[in-house]
């Protein structure tokens, strides 16, 4: 794997029908979240090859949404990624370092966030870098490394919809 891709879920509804947090759809200001990354990150060239998603129904959605710019890419759909703590996450990234050229997984806060600040550190990434990211890991938010042959990342861009032109947030809508 030469590139890493984690990307939380784009905005959801506050509740499911079901109950279940595991249910909850996207918001449309989430699917729109979702298709702005998804262009965004393919207009520069950052198109995965292997998808490793959480089964939530907020991050399938965000999946299937920024999907639709990457054309066709092989996805896997990991139960053990709904809520995931950063090891388990790292897991996951370890186990398909060899499978990949470049690797995106789409899952939850705070798991993704903390791996990312742990990568962030790993490297040690300027202060300027992790100042960035230590405001938070919003929604449809993508962290991208660079791997090197040792497995090893490092900072390679920070992707959230505002900040590649993005409707901006409106906390009543």
């Amino acid at each position: 794997m030469h590139r890493l891709i984690l990307m939380r879920h784009a905005l959801a509804e506050r509740a499911a029908t079901s109950g279940l947090d595991r249910d909850r759809a996207l918001a449309p200001r989430g699917q729109d979240e979702a298709r702005i990354i998804g262009r965004a990150l393919a207009e520069r060239g950052l198109r995965p090859d292997l998808a490793i998603v959480s089964t939530a129904q907020r991050t399938r959605e965000t999946w299937d949404l920024a999907q639709e710019a990457f054309g066709d890419v092989e996805v896997r759909l990991e139960p053990a990624l709904y809520n995931a703590p950063a090891e388990v996450i790292r897991s996951y990234v370890e186990r398909a370092e060899e499978e990949a050229g470049c690797l995106m997984i789409v899952a939850h806060n705070p798991g993704i966030h903390i791996l990312a600040h742990e990568y962030l550190l790993e490297s040690a990434a300027s202060p300027s870098i992790l100042d960035r990211m230590a405001g938070g890991f919003p929604t449809a938010a993508a962290a991208v490394f660079e791997v090197d042959v040792a497995g090893r990342c490092t900072y390679d861009g920070w992707f959230t919809p505002q900040s590649v032109g993005g409707p901006a947030f409106d906390p009543e809508h």
